[in-house]
């Protein structure tokens, strides 16, 4: 599974997302909200729920609009313990 974070800029590239760092994050925190590029699939997101919801997490992703393009979208994904 190969993700990457929502871009700071628009002619920036994405930085990829580590499994370990969210679980960590995921942990640290109650509430987390990530925010992921477009250029991820949708079954890698899908895979990413299936992973912290078997972990007895809630998993919450939305897509979520900043432009009037068809390509202006990113992913924001809110994991609650």
């Amino acid at each position: 599974m190969d993700l990457k974070f929502a871009r700071a800029d628009v002619e920036s590239k994405p930085k990829k997302a580590d499994l370990a760092k969210l679980e960590a994050a995921a942990e640290k925190d109650d509430s987390v909200i990530f925010y992921f590029d477009r250029d991820n699939s949708h079954k890698d997101l899908l895979s990413l729920q299936d992973h912290f919801e078997e972990k007895g997490k809630s998993f919450y992703m939305t897509e979520v609009k900043y432009g009037l393009s068809d390509n202006e979208y990113m992913y924001q994904v809110h994991i609650i313990n």
